[in-house]
């Protein structure tokens, strides 16, 4: 509210509040609604499209903005997807009981990385808050926490780590020092939804005590994250803002665990943007992880996406998860049980946190009964596979590790009707027989009720008015209304209550006498009912850790078999995976596009071989559209299934373990910090070279076309060259060019091969093969495709014969170091153009005809023969 207004008790009261939360924007509780002023109001006017009000108050005014309490559901969620800190305020004593002003406090601040709102939140992906803690000597700390599940995680590394992970993660939220800004912002900025905090928030000590204090130990070696300095104070800092967004009740984080860089394969930002694993880079574009997701739970559905941005690169669990594939897949019936339970299973994660937040529903306890009930089913099957198939140990673990919860089951089957209400305070919440006093109020209430029905119908007939009725509102109670047609009839021990256009309102002693009867009573049942649904909620409240755990397996029940379904849909097969450094593709296919083409058309195999010894780096070389990228990308991609434990889209696949993937593939630009195309593909390649292995694989597309020929080709050609001469790591290459001159290295250099994609030139027409085969290409047809995606033929023609001639003048150049003067544009004063190869044809024949020598029928043979030619397709 305006500081220039005569502050008055309510303007002082908001005052207060709204320092506590500085940027927030305040919903300020009044009466039935939630009100915003000023700055507040303009911006919640604009992002809620709600009108924009003004109220003069002594010469100043300001803005305000409100809306219904009731529809705070469908207001929030907009504020918080817009980026906005919400400070919800509520009254917190009951209006008509309260002396002077209403006492007001913050309930919660809500902000994109901390909700627990169903209408904010994506049921099928996680909602990460992330802290980012700069250290030195590039070092940093980075946690992520989503407060909606309980899920903690931890990490640290150098900032490209860091960026891959916030890549990979996508969080809502990004909390950072705000003595690092700018640092932060030139590292990761512009990416997210951020907020700064002071530097005192970031310390060691102070990180070590948040973390111990709120899982009660003394350490935390327990976790695995004891040394683990910069990501110690970058959970600390987690734990730190949910006490200051008043997120109090947090006993559903009850672990933190570590990101292990070694334990899954690297993929920097610029791989996993390229790859498209969770977005598409264009609008209408399919990523892999909508191919992959067959999942039937929200849970198993988030679990997909964390394996997607995080393979494995150890044998051991990829081929748990790789078998346990097979298993469905060889077990049809048993997988089919096994999702039909599942379906019914809701978002247990999230629904166990609500009650650890104390802020489930009644009906949403009802729905964890029901999702609990499917567990029983679930380990009896595995139990019995486990049993009969003993091949498949992992699937005995996973049923050892399900607990049944039969008591807290019983308990809410007992106490909680099936078609319980979604507020605590509608009422109709528990079953006869779970307590005396509240049988007993049920019966006055239903006698009482019972009663005015046979007080209206008594009085109907002793009055004789028939259009008689008892109501009630909130105003006066129970009351008796007459029309005017009938007021006539009313006895004179009736007390006229309120005066209407059409009718008159009367209450009686009696009928007072009744609703206070029932009145009390309904405020009693609420009472009991809202105890003993409390005290179901504690109850349930110590299943939390157990329920966690459940939610872990039948996520990644459901996940295998999202796998198990599109392996059978798609006809992929197992991959082998060992320890070798070799890369073996049979007919392998691109998991996405083959899903994209039109029907009736089938995507082409290909061939993959490469390994450390023979065959390190392959040179594609073959014309643009022909499948260089999507050969390079679909290598990667099989590689990253296969290694997340899903079968491909290939014919035969051997994995020799990949620890990193690179990628360098399409062209791109950062204007915003003065960074060309050609610049962001040099740094990219750069983070490349810096960072190789024996076991990445590298995948790079036209290296070196952002800038002139002479340098492209230059900069390509040393960087192949210093891929295959590192004396300690020898990282398996896909190398895709227009240098047909990179062609020469694989003569001097003897893990260098050539490839090309090939085509099918016929009557001056390309037919894309997609093929790979052995050999460099020396076209790549690039007229041809400027033709077919509709060039004006002019320019088609034009360019042709500026290329012949820059063919034919390349040696000569080469000799003189002279450039030649580009042949004139003489289209409109030649006859023939020469560019088309059938009028080059028909000029070539006419030259070789003596005219003088030929009869007329000869003449006539001759002009039917070039008008042949002219014809031909």
């Amino acid at each position: 509210m305006a500081k220039e207004q005569k502050e008055t008790p309510l303007n002082k009261q908001y005052n207060q509040i709204k320092a506590k939360y500085p940027g927030a924007l305040l919903l300020f509780r009044v009466g039935d609604f939630y009100e915003t002023f000023g700055e507040d109001a303009i911006r919640a006017s604009k992002i809620l499209g709600i009108v924009l009000t003004r109220r003069n108050n002594g010469g100043s005014h300001e803005e305000l903005a409100g809306f219904p309490h009731h529809s705070l559901d469908n207001y929030l969620p907009k504020l918080v997807r817009a980026g906005e800190r919400v400070a919800i305020c509520d009254q917190l004593e009951d209006p008509s009981t309260a002396k002077g002003i209403v006492k007001r406090g913050v309930t919660e601040l809500v902000t994109p990385g901390v909700s627990m709102n169903d209408n904010v939140l994506d049921t099928r992906r996680n909602n990460y808050l992330a802290a980012v803690h700069v250290g030195s000597d590039d070092s940093f700390g980075i946690a992520f926490l989503d407060i909606s599940t309980g899920e903690f995680m931890t990490a640290q590394g150098n900032a490209a780590y860091v960026d891959k992970m916030l890549q990979g993660f996508t969080p809502s939220e990004v909390l950072f020092c705000k003595k690092h800004k700018q640092e932060f912002n030139q590292l990761f900025g512009g990416k997210f939804h951020t907020f700064q905090l002071e530097d005192w928030c970031f310390g060691y000590d102070y990180g070590y005590e948040q973390l111990t204090k709120h899982f009660n130990t003394t350490t935390l070696k327990g976790f695995g994250i004891e040394n683990l300095t910069l990501g110690i104070i970058a959970a600390g800092v987690i734990l730190h803002y949910l006490k200051e967004t008043e997120h109090k009740e947090v006993s559903h984080i009850s672990r933190v665990t570590r990101l292990e860089e070694e334990k899954y394969v690297w993929l920097d930002r610029f791989t996993v943007r390229n790859l498209e694993l969770v977005f598409p880079q264009q609008e209408g574009g399919v990523p892999l992880i909508q191919i992959l997701d067959q999942t039937v739970t929200p849970m198993g559905a988030r679990l997909l996406r964390r394996w997607v941005v995080l393979p494995l690169k150890e044998k051991s669990p990829i081929e748990e998860r790789l078998n346990t594939v097979e298993f469905f897949l060889q077990n049809d019936e048993l997988h089919e049980s096994i999702t039909q339970h599942l379906k019914q299973i809701g978002d247990l994660e999230r629904l166990i946190s609500k009650v650890a937040v104390r802020r489930i529903s009644p009906r949403e306890m009802v729905q964890l009964k029901k999702s609990l009930k499917q567990i029983g089913p679930i380990k009896e099957i595995l139990s019995k596979i486990a049993s009969t198939h003993t091949s498949y140990a992992v699937l005995s673990k996973y049923a050892d590790q399900l607990n049944l919860c039969t008591f807290l089951i019983d308990k809410i089957e007992n106490e909680l009707r099936e078609d319980a209400p979604l507020l605590i305070n509608q009422g109709g919440m528990i079953k006869d027989g779970i307590d005396a006093e509240l049988d007993e109020l049920h019966a006055i209430s239903r006698e009482g009720k019972g009663f005015l029905l046979k007080l209206q119908n008594e009085e109907m007939e002793r009055t004789g008015i028939p259009s008689l009725k008892i109501a009630y509102n909130r105003v006066f109670g129970y009351y008796l209304e007459v029309t005017n047609s009938h007021k006539n009839k009313v006895p004179e021990e009736w007390i006229r209550k309120q005066t209407l256009v059409n009718c008159e309102r009367y209450i009686t002693p009696e009928l007072k006498e009744y609703e206070e009867k029932i009145l009390n009573a309904e405020d009693k049942i609420s009472a009991i009912e809202f105890r003993i649904f409390s005290a179901l909620i504690l109850t349930a409240a110590e299943y939390v850790g157990t329920i966690q755990q459940n939610a872990i397996i039948i996520s990644s029940l459901d996940a295998l078999g999202s796998f198990a379904s599109i392996a059978k849909k798609n006809n992929y097969v197992k991959p082998v995976i060992n320890d070798e450094k070799i890369l073996d593709i049979k007919d392998g296919r691109h998991a996405v596009i083959e899903q994209q083409l039109p029907l009736g058309e089938s995507y082409v195999p290909n061939d993959v071989y490469l390994d450390n010894e023979t065959q390190q780096i392959i040179i594609i070389t073959g014309p643009n559209m022909a499948g260089k990228s999507a050969l390079l990308r679909q290598t990667a991609l099989i590689v990253l299934m296969a290694q997340m434990g899903c079968y491909v889209p290939a014919k035969a696949a051997t994995i020799g373990i990949v620890d990193k993937i690179f990628t360098r593939v399409g062209a791109s630009d950062n204007l915003s910090r003065g960074e060309s195309t050609f610049m962001v593909e040099m740094t990219e390649t750069a983070s490349i070279l810096n960072n190789l292995s024996d076991r990445s694989l590298v995948l790079m597309d036209e290296i070196g076309r952002g800038t002139s020929t002479y340098d492209g080709v230059s900069i390509a050609w040393a960087i192949t060259e210093y891929l295959h001469n590192q004396p300690l790591v020898k990282p398996k290459t896909l190398f895709a060019t227009h240098y047909h001159e990179l062609n020469q290295l694989s003569e001097d250099f003897p893990r260098i091969k050539n490839f090309n994609v090939a085509v099918k030139e016929v009557d001056n027409k390309v037919i894309f093969l997609r093929k790979l085969k052995p050999g460099g290409s020396a076209h790549s047809f690039g007229i041809h495709v400027a033709q077919i995606a509709g060039m004006p033929q002019p320019i088609v023609l034009r360019a042709s014969e500026i290329m012949h001639h820059l063919e034919k003048d390349h040696v000569a150049e080469k000799h003189t170091k002279k450039i030649k003067e580009m042949p004139k544009n003489n289209f409109q004063l030649s006859i023939f153009e020469p560019t088309d190869p059938r009028l080059e044809q028909l000029k070539e024949s006419l030259s070789l005809i003596d005219v003088n020598t030929l009869s007329p029928i000869e003449a006539l043979l001759k002009l039917n023969e070039f008008q042949k030619m002219i014809q031909k397709k």
